[in-house]
C-alpha cells in the first residue's frame, strides 16, 4: 500500500530580473581543467629523452637523431591542437545569470545548454582543486534536483568573482528583490556566524574507532592465529591489501574532514573542509529532505555522533568519495553539537521539549520522549532492538530511531514526505509488524519505520499523509527568505497515533531562532 503526497504547484512567475550579460570563465580554466592531458603529452614525447638521462647515455644517438625532428614535430602538432582546443572550450563556455534562470552554454563542436530556475537551486558549493588554489581560481557548482544529474558547473572563476556570483544567486534564489534604481549593484554577501568545527584530533580519533579499523585489527588477529597453527606464513600478504586499503580511506576521509566548520547565514548553512582541495557548501534553508544522526558502538564510549543529510541534487554516488562528504552535516561532534545543528535543520522543532524528545531518539529506550516501539510480541523478530526501535511525531517533523548497538535516528520534515508505503514480510504478519517507507529524494538516509505494530503503522501511514499534505499548502513559494513560519501559540505533547498535532510553543529548551526567522536581512 502506497499513498502519493501531492506536490505544490510552481510559482505562476518568477521574480523579473534585469537581463545580465553573457561572461565568460577564466581564461586559465581549460589549463588547470586539463593539465593532465597535457601532462600525458610531455610524457608520451619525451619518455626516451628521460630514459637516456637517467641510464647516463648520449640524449642524440644516431638512431634517436633520425626520429628526433618526426617526434618534436609530432609532439608540437598535438600540444598546438590540445592548446587549441582548450582556447577554443574556454572562447564558447558563458554564463548568465537573468530572468530568474542561469544558464550555462558550452561546447564548440557540439553545443550545451543548461539552465536551472534559481527557486529551485538546492544548494552552492565553491570548489577548490589544489591546483585551483594554487592560481586563485575556483568551481561554483550548483545542484536543482535529480541525484546530481542537473549539477550545473562554471570551472574556473576567480575566488572573488566565485564568491560574489554565489552571494548573487543566493539573494534571487531566496527571492530578494533588486533595488530599481540600481539594479546591476551586486548583492552583498550575507553575513556568517560559526556554529562548530571539528578539531583534527577528534577527526583522526573517529577514524581509528571507525567499523573498518575493527575488521582489519580481527583479521590481523585471525591471520597471526592461522600462521601460528599452520605454520603457514602466506596469511600475512592477506594484510598487505587491507592494510593499503585501510591506508587509503584513512587518507580521503582525512583529507576532505580535516578544517571542517559550520556557520549560519540568512544564506542558510554554510560547511567548509579539505586540507588540499577544499570545498565550501551553502545548503538553503528548507533544502534538506532528510536527516540522520548515526553513532557506533565504538563512538560511545567518546559520546561521538556523525550526522548526514538529503539534499535534491547531491545523490548517492560520486567519484572518490565526494557525494559522501557533501551529504555529511557532522563528520563527527559530541551531543551539544548534534543539537545545535538539529536547531540550525528545523528551526521550528514543533514541540516545547525538543531537547528531551531528541534525546530520547538518540538513547532512549521504550516510551521516552513519547516514542511509540515495537509491541511485546515483536521482541522475538527483534530482540535487542525492540525498545529502540520506534518513532515519534512532532507539528513539523517525524522522528524514527532504529538500533540498540548501532544507534540511528532519522528525522524528516512533514513537507519534505513525498510518499510513504507499508511493507509487510511472512513473519511480520504473523505478529501483526509491519514497516513503513517514508520516500525522499537519494541519499544517504533511507526513512524506514522497521517492526511497528500493525495498528499502529496503519494509524501513523494516513496521519503522516495528512500532515504532509498541510505542510505542503502551509509552503507556499519556493523562495527561502519567503516561507513564513507560523508563531508559536500554545504548548504541546509530542503527537503519538491517533493525536491532533498541536501548535508547539517556545520552552526553555527550544533551538535558538536562525537568521531564516529573523527575516530577509543581509549587510
Amino acid at each position: 500500500m502506497t499513498a502519493e503526497v501531492p506536490q505544490p504547484d510552481p510559482p505562476a512567475a518568477l521574480a523579473k530580473a534585469p537581463d545580465g550579460e553573457w561572461l565568460r570563465v577564466h581564461p586559465a580554466s581549460p589549463f588547470v581543467r586539463g593539465w593532465l592531458a597535457l601532462a600525458a603529452i610531455g610524457f608520451f614525447f619525451g619518455r626516451d629523452i628521460f630514459e637516456r638521462m637517467m641510464q647516463g647515455r648520449p640524449v642524440f644517438e644516431e638512431d634517436f637523431a633520425g626520429r628526433a625532428p618526426w617526434l618534436l614535430a609530432a609532439g608540437g602538432a598535438v600540444l598546438l591542437a590540445t592548446v587549441a582546443g582548450f582556447i577554443l572550450e574556454w572562447y564558447f563556455t558563458k554564463y548568465q545569470v537573468a530572468g530568474g534562470y542561469v544558464r550555462v552554454n558550452s561546447g564548440f563542436l557540439f553545443r550545451q545548454q543548461r539552465q536551472a530556475r534559481l527557486d529551485r537551486v538546492q544548494a552552492i558549493d565553491i570548489v577548490q582543486p589544489l591546483l585551483a588554489r594554487i592560481f586563485g581560481l575556483a568551481e561554483l557548482k550548483f545542484e536543482v534536483a535529480d541525484a546530481g544529474e542537473s549539477a550545473v558547473r562554471l570551472a574556473f572563476l576567480r575566488m572573488d568573482v566565485a564568491r560574489q556570483l554565489r552571494a548573487d544567486i543566493l539573494a534571487r534564489a531566496a527571492g530578494i528583490v533588486p533595488d530599481p534604481e540600481r539594479p546591476k549593484e551586486p548583492a552583498p554577501e550575507a553575513p556568517e556566524h560559526q556554529v562548530l568545527s571539528v578539531p583534527p584530533s577528534r577527526l583522526i580519533g573517529s577514524l581509528l574507532l571507525s567499523e573498518q579499523s575493527f575488521v582489519v585489527v580481527v583479521g590481523g588477529v585471525a591471520s597471526v592465529i592461522l600462521s601460528a597453527l599452520t605454520e603457514n606464513r602466506g596469511f600475512y600478504f592477506y594484510l598487505i591489501p587491507a592494510a593499503l586499503g585501510l591506508a587509503a580511506s584513512y587518507w580521503g576521509s582525512f583529507n576532505k574532514g580535516y578544517n571542517f566548520t559550520a556557520a549560519i547565514s540568512p544564506d542558510g548553512i554554510r560547511l567548509r573542509y579539505g586540507l588540499l582541495d577544499t570545498q565550501a557548501q551553502t545548503v538553503p534553508p528548507g533544502r534538506i529532505q532528510a536527516l540522520k544522526v548515526a553513532q557506533s558502538p565504538l563512538w560511545r564510549i567518546f559520546g561521538w555522533y556523525r550526522i548526514q543529510v538529503n539534499v535534491a541534487g547531491y545523490g548517492v554516488l560520486g567519484s572518490n568519495g565526494e557525494a559522501s562528504s557533501r551529504t555529511t552535516l557532522l563528520p563527527v561532534g559530541k551531543l551539544p553539537e548534534v543539537m545545535s545543528m538539529l536547531s540550525l535543520v528545523l528551526p521550528d522543532p514543533g514541540t516545547a521539549e525538543p531537547g528531551r524528545v531528541f534525546a530520547a531518539g538518540l538513547n532512549g529506550l521504550d516510551s521516552d520522549g513519547g516514542f511509540v516501539t515495537t509491541p511485546r510480541r515483536g521482541r522475538l523478530l527483534a530482540p535487542m532492538g525492540w525498545r529502540r526501535n520506534g518513532y515519534a511525531a512532532t507539528a513539523t517533523a517525524l522522528l524514527i530511531r532504529s538500533g540498540r548497538w548501532w544507534r540511528q535516528l532519522v528525522v524528516v520534515p512533514h513537507q519534505r514526505t513525498q510518499s510513504l508505503a507499508l511493507h509487510q514480510g511472512p513473519l511480520a504478519r504473523r505478529f501483526r509488524l509491519a514497516d513503513l517507507v517514508l520516500h525522499t529524494t537519494a541519499g544517504p538516509v533511507s526513512p524506514r519505520l522497521i517492526q511497528a505494530g500493525l495498528d499502529e503503522a496503519r494509524t501513523l501511514f494516513d496521519e503522516q499523509a495528512a500532515r504532509a499534505r498541510l505542510a505542503r499548502k502551509r509552503q507556499t513559494t519556493e523562495y527561502w527568505l519567503a516561507q513564513v513560519v507560523e508563531p508559536f501559540q500554545t504548548a504541546g505533547p509530542v503527537v503519538g497515533p491517533g493525536d491532533t498535532p498541536a501548535s508547539p510553543a517556545v520552552g526553555s529548551d527550544t533551538p535558538p531562532m536562525t537568521p531564516q526567522q529573523e527575516g530577509p536581512q543581509r549587510g
